[in-house]
């Protein structure tokens, strides 16, 4: 038999074995081809020139997570080729064959494996752009013509990145394999993933672990200025840090702890299974901490894409609150406003309020801008009542003021205490900020703050009072129809038109969509991880399970403790990344003003039915054994 015939048998027979890798490199490769198909398919041309430039950048953005994704993926999933190589090679050195033949059999093997999964991803990637597209438009409630197109040049960069950095790691396994000594080739399978260590260097790594863990949490939710985005950074890299030593120190040294417990290890046949986790704890934590880090990151994918799209939809209200808004320096205005309205329209509402602008030289703020104004708490509210908005705002003292805001899509400015500004030589204390649109598209144009009556009439003299007059229209399709006429306007006055068809900000609606797409990518590699992982586990198992059974152990007290180990397996990853997306959504929460908490809950319960679907194949797989 020809080398390449025994790679094909054994690539035949442990086909099955590593068809979860395989299927989840073939969706990486997929979800690659899609994404860079929407570059080349010209999809979002139709809604101009800013949103087709944003759709890009974010698809390159993601391109770029796609490829370091890929690039770890691939490093983990040869390595469990070569690890099960490994446990073959006795075999094969018994049969007379020499290092460099044993490697040559894993590189066609691993390659084989490889080409495999690259024509799946490749060939579904293929066939599933325009489904994807028809997905996405779908999702993201976006309505554009769909064209199919067959373009090339989207399989490139996926292709060539993905042979590129599986060659790498196959050409690795081989020089591994080659470099081994005979010694270490036969006992390999009883070499394990992790290093054993003493007590003292599980307690250190117990105590940076938590340590470095709980600095990223806390970074992830400390309140903060143009620094948050410094602290949002380092606390990715710190919870990623802390949930390695987690895994690799503390729940090692906390299951240890327990079996030392004469009263937890004899109870409810936890003998059988508790030492076990512990070696397993202390074989594959870097795959718990790796699956971890992935369920994180699906969530928080989850949580960023709704986040989007709360924005979105809170943008597009606050912007279409009035359809005109007229700004002028005289009073009395409406009556000669509104015919020209009402003229080819029907008014659904309006409002008017008198604004008092201030120069921005006697202003001082956090954020300094050119424009600033002042409104008097009854205006404000009389406006809300007529615009059918809700009121909160209490009214403010003399030395207090309410800010009012704009909406930003993401704001690094998370805390809002202790903010003070002074006009013309006075400190005022900012008790509030609100966001709701009282005076709609100008609260984008202007620093806005609200003081009680009194306060307004003290600073009447520091500047100019605009008379500012706010129509909303009922059939928004027509809004063109007032435009002449409202620019036949003194050129004295502002006019502020908002078309309810405009589509600058559409780009946020496909950024919520490519969101949950990246959470089903992260959510079945990080499965795929733990179950392959366990699953070589298994052939591990077999030995020990017929020893069980011959002492007299029953198969339904085996297949409980199995079942056991497989609840710790997949529970400790969960349990760790439930409590870190806890602080992940909540900094989500603070920068994007949203409350976010029915999401987490929903994609924490996603992830347990996912997980629940593996680890019930695990358990089915190792049931055959």
């Amino acid at each position: 038999m020809s080398m390449i015939q025994l790679a094909m048998q054994n690539f035949k027979s442990n086909l099955r074995n590593y068809l979860a890798v395989v299927l989840s490199m073939a969706f990486t490769i997929l979800a690659f081809v899609n994404f860079q198909n929407i570059i080349y398919s010209n999809l979002f041309e139709g809604l101009g020139g800013k949103n087709a430039e944003y759709i890009d950048i974010l698809v390159q953005i993601i391109s770029i997570v796609l490829i370091c994704f890929m690039f770890c993926f691939l490093w983990y999933a040869t390595n469990v080729f070569l690890t099960k190589q490994k446990k073959e090679i006795g075999i094969y050195i018994f049969m007379g064959l020499t290092n460099q033949q044993i490697g040559k059999l894993y590189f066609i093997e691993t390659v084989m494996t490889g080409i495999f999964a690259w024509i799946l991803g490749i060939s579904s990637g293929m066939l599933t752009t325009q489904l994807f597209q028809m997905i996405l438009l779908a999702i993201s409630d976006i309505t554009v013509e769909i064209a199919f197109q067959f373009h090339i040049e989207p399989l490139i960069l996926p292709s060539i990145v993905y042979l590129l950095f599986y060659l790498i790691f196959s050409i690795k396994g081989y020089v591994e394999i080659v470099r081994s000594s005979v010694l270490e080739l036969v006992s390999a399978t009883r070499q394990n993933e992790y290093v054993r260590q003493n007590p003292v260097v599980l307690t250190v790594k117990t105590i940076l672990g938590l340590i470095i863990l709980f600095s990223g949490y806390f970074l992830a939710i400390k309140e903060g200025g143009q620094e948050v985005m410094g602290n949002v950074l380092a606390a990715v890299a710190l919870v990623i840090l802390g949930v390695y030593l987690l895994f690799g120190g503390f729940l090692p040294m906390l299951f240890q702890k327990l079996a030392k417990r004469k009263t937890f290890l004899y109870q409810k046949e936890r003998t059988l299974w508790v030492n076990n986790v512990i070696f397993r704890m202390k074989k594959n934590y870097r795959a718990y901490a790796m699956t971890c880090v992935l369920m994180l990151c699906s969530v928080t994918a989850l949580a960023t894409g709704f986040a989007m799209k709360y924005r979105y939809e809170a943008m597009t209200h606050f912007r279409t609150t009035y359809t005109y808004q007229i700004i002028g320096s005289q009073s009395g205005l409406s009556d000669m406003i509104r015919p020209l309205i009402e003229k080819n329209n029907q008014i659904e509402y309006e409002t008017e309020i008198t604004v008092l602008h201030i120069d921005d030289s006697a202003w001082k703020t956090e954020t300094h801008t050119s424009d600033y104004a002042v409104v008097s708490y009854s205006q404000m509210k009389q406006l809300a009542k007529a615009a059918g908005l809700e009121f909160t705002l209490k009214n403010p003292k003399q030395d207090e003021i309410i800010k009012i805001s704009r909406l930003y899509l993401l704001s690094l400015l998370t805390n809002r205490s202790d903010v003070i500004c002074t006009i013309h030589g006075k400190t005022y204390q900012q008790i509030q900020e609100t966001t709701v649109p009282y005076l709609g598209y100008l609260q984008e144009m202007m620093s806005l703050y609200l003081v009680n009556d009194k306060e307004y009439k003290r600073l009447l003299p520091l500047g100019e009072e605009l008379y500012l007059y706010n129509y909303k229209i009922q059939d928004l399709s027509n809004f063109a129809a007032a435009n002449d006429a409202l620019d036949s306007l003194s050129p004295e006055m502002g006019v502020i038109k908002t078309d309810p068809n405009s589509s600058d900000i559409e780009w946020v609606k496909v950024l919520y969509t490519m969101c949950i797409f990246m959470f089903l990518v992260f959510i079945l590699a990080s499965g795929s991880i733990l179950f392959m992982k366990l699953y070589n586990d298994s052939f591990e198992e077999k030995e020990r399970m017929q020893t069980l059974r011959k002492i007299g152990i029953s198969g339904k007290i085996l297949k409980k403790s199995v079942s056991n180990e497989l609840k710790a397996a997949y529970g400790l990853p969960f349990l760790v990344m439930a409590v870190s997306a806890y602080f992940s959504v909540h900094a989500l929460e603070k920068m994007m003003y949203a409350d976010l908490r029915l999401i987490y809950f929903a994609s924490i319960a996603v992830v347990f039915a996912v997980f629940f679907c593996f680890y019930r194949l695990s358990a089915m797989a190792a049931a055959k054994e």
